[in-house]
């Protein structure tokens, strides 16, 4: 089926940008959500001037407050006439080695990527099963497969939580009108990927790795490491092989 209303959260660069000019370039209408309000404008006004026909609602947005979430997601249900699929993909990249003095950083991290997600998931939920219907989608990450140590270990904590409530979601709407999708993005090239300092041979462009995501979105994959087959088999090492024989991944 076609999932025609779609929010999108994080929408204001990154991935979040990206998979909104690829839905948007498919004639979906649009809730982009994000704390920076005047660059979802711009983004707004850029895909309505290139896809005439479609709608395109903002709103501001900070994932940690979640009687905010609950609110904006059910003005812009109201706002669009439902929503048809939600993209679970605020979150934050920024960290120390715990224990240094930065506390801060890691405790923003864990509450926007895991908090913050699982607030959108009860928010998306209720108005799912509600409508009986409905397709979430949670953007982790390949980091969640394995505790990364020194300044990424608050980040891969908080996506492990993030796959593991994908797969609980999974598992109990299983048999319901509600689809569940978990993807598992390896390195792409963002400013979030590009200030974390991740390897230059592993990084793959934007465009192929929202291609990949955009793929794995609309097949309503259950799971999916991505993009490419490379990941896939990082994914399946990171999981299944000994600690030992995998340290050099981490």
């Amino acid at each position: 089926m076609t999932r025609q209303k779609i929010l999108i959260t994080g929408a204001s660069s990154g991935l979040g940008e990206e998979m909104a000019r690829r839905f948007a370039a498919q004639g979906r209408d649009l809730a982009l959500c994000a704390r920076r309000v005047e660059r979802l404008e711009s983004v707004r006004d850029e895909l309505q001037a290139a896809h005439p026909g479609i709608t395109v609602a903002v709103r501001e947005l900070d994932v940690t407050d979640h009687d905010a979430v609950v609110r904006v997601f059910g003005e812009l249900r109201d706002e669009l006439g439902g929503l048809d699929r939600v993209v679970v993909n605020a979150g934050l990249g920024k960290g120390a080695r715990i224990g240094t003095g930065r506390a801060d950083a890691n405790l923003a991290t864990a509450r926007t990527n895991f908090v913050g997600a699982l607030s959108q998931c009860e928010a998306a939920l209720g108005i799912f099963r509600e409508q009986n219907s409905g397709h979430l989608v949670l953007v982790s990450s390949i980091s969640a497969d394995r505790g990364l140590p020194g300044p990424k270990a608050a980040y891969s904590a908080s996506k492990a939580g993030v796959s593991a409530l994908g797969e609980a979601l999974t598992a109990e709407l299983a048999k319901s009108p509600i689809v569940v999708t978990t993807l598992l993005p390896g390195y792409i090239a963002t400013d979030m990927s590009g200030k974390a300092g991740d390897s230059a041979k592993m990084t793959a462009t934007l465009d192929e790795g929202v291609d990949a995501m955009v793929a794995a979105i609309e097949k309503e994959t259950n799971r999916a490491a991505l993009p490419g087959i490379t990941w896939r088999g990082i994914d399946l090492a990171l999981r299944f092989l000994p600690h030992a024989w995998t340290s050099r991944f981490v």
